[in-house]
């Protein structure tokens, strides 16, 4: 393949310009705030999960301790009447007044018991109470620093993409000055080549592979047509001369 001097060199524009894009697209998938969103989201994630679950047992709390509080009332209630049949006199019998006071003394044993249990319910439920306040003050906190972050972050990739917007730009007007057949051979090896696919011969070194041409392969270039479009004979990449080549 042959192609003029000129378009060779223009050819390195355009390997510069896909190096500046793979630097861009590099630099934009390390931002910190990429791990920093990432870490915030998992701990985001998991206050989220202890806050449902408080949440959960406050509702079960507050069941717990409506039930207990009608049972209490349930039980004062039964006793209140007991009591007004006991106080009314109604009852003559012996046995039936003996078994009236006798379920009088129990349904307030069995009341006291039923208040303990709605004031360890009460207690609990304060407990979730101020754990909820704690844990929501802590997914305010670390949703505030998720936003921030996610907005230095949409910062940064909004420079990015301006930047490689103008050298995607600045590479189509070049790219379309190389020759159809030459910039079609250079796109084969940039991808084969992992994004490089042509290099410049700087004193008789190759900037693909970094290797030193041998006595053979620089007097091979040196008998070459100005015009004739080299490969390297290490990394295959097109091998573009220039006047600091060191022939």
């Amino acid at each position: 393949m042959n192609a003029a001097p000129a378009d060779q060199i223009r050819l390195l524009d355009v390997q510069a310009l896909d190096v500046r894009l793979q630097q861009l697209a590099h630099k934009r998938r390390s931002l910190p705030e990429h791990a920093e969103i990432e870490s915030l989201t998992k701990d985001l994630t998991q206050l989220r999960d202890l806050l449902v679950a408080a949440q959960t047992e406050e509702s079960d709390c507050g069941r717990e301790q409506t039930k207990a509080e009608q049972d209490v009332d349930q039980v004062r209630q039964r006793a209140t009447r007991d009591q007004q049949r006991l106080d009314s006199g109604a009852v003559s019998s012996p046995k039936d007044l003996e078994n009236l006071q006798r379920e009088i003394v129990s349904l307030a044993k069995r009341q006291g018991d039923l208040e303990e249990i709605v004031l360890e319910v009460m207690e609990r439920r304060e407990s979730v109470h101020e754990r909820l306040a704690e844990l929501n003050e802590r997914v305010s906190a670390v949703q505030a620093k998720t936003d921030d972050a996610t907005a230095r972050r949409d910062a940064a990739e909004s420079e990015f993409a301006a930047e490689e917007a103008s050298v995607e730009k600045e590479r189509e007007l070049v790219a379309a000055t190389v020759p159809a057949d030459l910039l079609k051979l250079y796109e084969k090896l940039r991808v084969q080549q992992g994004g490089v696919g042509a290099a410049r011969l700087y004193q008789r070194k190759c900037e693909g592979c970094h290797i030193e041409l041998n006595i053979t392969e620089v007097n091979e270039v040196r008998a070459a047509a100005k015009d004739a479009v080299l490969r390297c004979e290490n990394c295959r990449r097109i091998l573009v001369r220039t006047s600091e080549s060191g022939l």
